[in-house]
């Protein structure tokens, strides 16, 4: 799926891609991309709740994570490509910058972490409600 304009051009890399990362992130069930804030800064929601922030107009490309705070502690000591989330509150949110450092099939294991931490926090008939259409 292409999501048209592309700021910098990715080619023949050996990591994931924006419009991997984009498709991966609509993958998961009940997932939608909206821009709220702004024209350049995709956000991913399950629930209305957002999951993932993807900037198109960054040098690099990176996507901020909702993530349980140890863990997202540990996982800014593990790799150099995780900081904690520019204007996020940085105890929950990292942004991990897609450099190869960070193998692609754990960056979708995040991916999904994420969309868990958001399900987590919803009212339990929302999270029956989701779990069941996902099923």
């Amino acid at each position: 799926m292409s999501i048209g304009y592309l700021p910098y051009a990715i080619i023949n890399q050996e990591y994931m891609n924006i419009e991997e990362l984009y498709d991966y992130c609509l993958s998961i069930p009940g997932a939608e991309v909206t821009t709220p804030f702004d024209d350049v800064t995709l956000v991913m929601k399950v629930c209305d709740k957002m999951f993932a922030l993807i900037p198109l107009d960054a040098d690099r490309l990176s996507v901020a994570l909702k993530c349980e705070p140890e863990k997202a502690v540990r996982l800014r000591e593990e790799y150099r490509c995780v900081e904690p989330a520019f204007h996020m509150n940085k105890t929950y949110w990292n942004t991990i910058y897609i450099t190869g450092e960070m193998p692609d099939e754990e960056l979708k294991i995040w991916i999904r972490h994420s969309v868990e931490e958001v399900i987590k926090k919803l009212p339990k008939i929302k999270q029956k409600e989701y779990y069941g259409s996902v099923e």
